[in-house]
């Protein structure tokens, strides 16, 4: 029984290598990690930076806030549509870090590295994608 079992599983790899897609996942490729980049072009990175009432400026991440990376970059067209979205990251950051001040102010930020044979060539570029003011987006 086992044996017809791994022979089942090992055709339905094989099927899926040759003939799947990301919806087979994971008998088919995972085109996120199965596809090579280009050594030469840019890479981006989406950060979320924020400034408190005291007009401190930080980074915050997803032990401030309870979402990671990609879960932000995901939302990226929702908080374009409306601004105000991003409101609720400084309620989780507050939620999370109750003696901290309050954040008054968030922006999406993603910074793009220029590649140069894979290697950072040293060019970083920064583009403002949304922001949020207590009050009022922008």
């Amino acid at each position: 029984m086992r044996g017809a079992v791994t022979v089942a599983g090992g055709l339905a790899l094989l099927a899926g290598t040759l003939w799947g897609s990301n919806d087979h996942f994971p008998f088919g490729p995972f085109t996120m990690y199965a596809t090579a980049r280009r050594t030469d072009g840019y890479v981006r990175q989406t950060r979320v930076e924020a400034v408190d009432a005291t007009g401190h400026r930080a980074t915050i991440g997803d032990a401030q806030t309870g979402l990671r990376r990609a879960e932000i970059e995901g939302q990226i067209p929702g908080f374009r549509e409306d601004p105000e979205r991003l409101a609720a990251l400084a309620e989780a950051h507050a939620t999370r870090r109750p003696d901290a001040p309050p954040l008054v102010r968030i922006d999406v930020v993603q910074w793009r590295y220029q590649l140069e044979d894979g290697k950072p060539s040293g060019d970083v570029t920064k583009q403002l994608v949304v922001s949020w003011t207590d009050g009022g987006g922008e």
